[in-house]
């Protein structure tokens, strides 16, 4: 049967002269097609190969869903002749696309059998091992950063990408091994991806030491403020205090606390962008409520809560430190600058006055009752700060740690209501300054410019 017969007025009934001819129709309609198929397909040799799978956060392929439809086959195919380059190579990996990879390793990825099956872990661990992850020749030290107690920081540079970073270099003990702390921050970050947050780029251990390897940041919000003479623009303020809140948010959406926030730990690029750090003193909350030590927290920024001796607590610990942030950002001076513990809670019944019946009572009647000073006037915050400012700083510095406003209520606070709705639209790894109109005020900088840190104390955590 003719498959031209069928003619553009003619009806798919009449054509076939009855539905007993139906069948016949068929056979032929797919004859014509594979004849014309065959005729129209070009010769050439193919190769496979999985160019556009989708990679993980731990590198391996997810594999895509049978019901979707963009996605006909696990693989795709390429011409056997086409050279991978390094872009290619970098997509398929995971890796920033500035890097450089060595040449033997693009050569031997070439060389390669052009069937690839989904990259495993395995596969990928051995790759970054072989472009030169996880050694420290890949990278050069140039300056001695800082000093703490369990880690050296030095500004370095990789030869992978020619960028700067940081290099933390934690010494291990033979006997005792790699410290909590080391442990902890690599654990936690690893699994961390925000704009808000320090990248880990690399870790590199070897029998003496555990190099973490970080995004390189000029300084630090201490160091900051001491290059501002201490007096901030309050535009810069509201955008560095949206961010600690935005990274702080993300973390708490994880359920980890940071535990140890302050201006040393605050990391500034030339940007502006504002990034946590030093998670050493993280924690990975497990239930909503549970008893951990109560020696975290630099004393400056320690509630009143954990200064006698509470271990039962919950992501409300860090939003005291941000209030006290907060406040030294505008006044340009810590807010309870004490030296013990007692003088601490000292300066906190001061300004706030009475706490609320409990543990905190009972020390308050036996040693201070201190007239309350006015909340709404924290030793001139009200001169630099409007209504709404003073407001979210109110909420900060709750003696009950269970009313004070979270990290994701504080960026809803009206006093961010000038930043725009965009800021609250943001992909997790996208800054605030890729939003239009969003800029920091720019002040005349200091002749010195203090070199960068990464959040290594250089006083004693008490």
């Amino acid at each position: 049967m003719d498959i031209k017969a069928l003619h553009k007025s003619s009806t798919f009934s009449s054509f076939t002269g009855g539905t007993h001819k139906i069948s016949n129709w068929f056979a032929a309609l797919g004859e014509h097609r594979r004849k014309s198929s065959m005729k129209t397909s070009k010769s050439l040799t193919l190769g496979v190969l999985h160019e556009n799978l989708r990679i993980g956060s731990d590198g391996e392929s997810e594999e895509a869903s049978g019901a979707s439809d963009d996605v006909v086959s696990p693989v795709k195919l390429r011409p056997k002749n086409r050279r991978l380059s390094e872009q290619d190579i970098n997509k398929r990996l995971s890796l920033p696309a500035d890097l450089h990879l060595p040449e033997s390793f693009v050569a031997k990825q070439n060389v390669s059998p052009t069937i690839d099956g989904p990259l495993s872990r395995a596969t990928r661990r051995q790759s970054l091992s072989e472009i030169g992850f996880g050694r420290m020749e890949t990278y050069i030290k140039l300056d001695k950063l800082g000093q703490g107690t369990y880690a050296t920081v030095f500004k370095g540079k990789s030869r992978l990408t020619d960028n700067l970073v940081a290099l933390k270099e934690i010494q291990l003990e033979p006997e005792e091994g790699a410290p909590c702390t080391g442990i902890r921050e690599v654990s936690l970050l690893k699994d961390l991806r925000h704009a808000n947050i320090v990248t880990l780029h690399d870790i590199i251990h070897t029998e003496k030491s555990l190099t973490l390897v970080f995004e390189y940041l000029e300084k630090d919000l201490k160091q900051y403020m001491e290059d501002c003479g201490n007096m901030l623009s309050m535009n810069n303020v509201k955008l560095f205090l949206f961010q600690l809140l935005r990274g702080l948010a993300y973390c708490h959406q994880r359920r980890i606390l940071h535990r140890d926030l302050k201006p040393q730990n605050l990391l500034i690029n030339e940007k502006g962008e504002l990034k946590l750090a030093d998670f050493g003193l993280a924690r990975a909350k497990s239930v909503p409520t549970k008893t951990y030590s109560n020696e975290v927290v630099t004393l400056w920024y320690r509630p009143p809560d954990v200064l006698v001796g509470c271990t039962e607590y919950s992501t409300q610990i860090d939003m005291w430190g941000v209030g006290c942030i907060f406040y030294e950002m505008a006044r340009g001076r810590p807010l309870f600058p004490g030296s013990t513990s007692d003088q601490q809670l000292g300066l906190i019944f001061t300004y706030l006055g009475r706490p609320p019946p409990g543990p905190l009572t009972e020390i308050y009647d036996k040693t201070y009752r201190f007239d309350p000073c006015n909340v709404d006037n924290f030793m001139g915050f009200s001169s630099r700060s409007d209504k709404d400012g003073k407001h979210l700083l109110s909420k900060f510095l709750l003696y009950d740690a269970k009313k004070r406003i979270s990290a994701a209520e504080g960026m809803k606070h009206p006093y961010f209501q000038s930043l725009g709705p965009g800021v609250h639209k943001l992909p997790d790894i996208a800054s605030i300054f890729t939003i239009p109109g969003i800029k920091l005020t720019t002040l005349r900088k200091r002749p010195a410019m203090r070199a960068y840190g990464l959040s290594i104390e250089n006083s004693k955590v008490i």
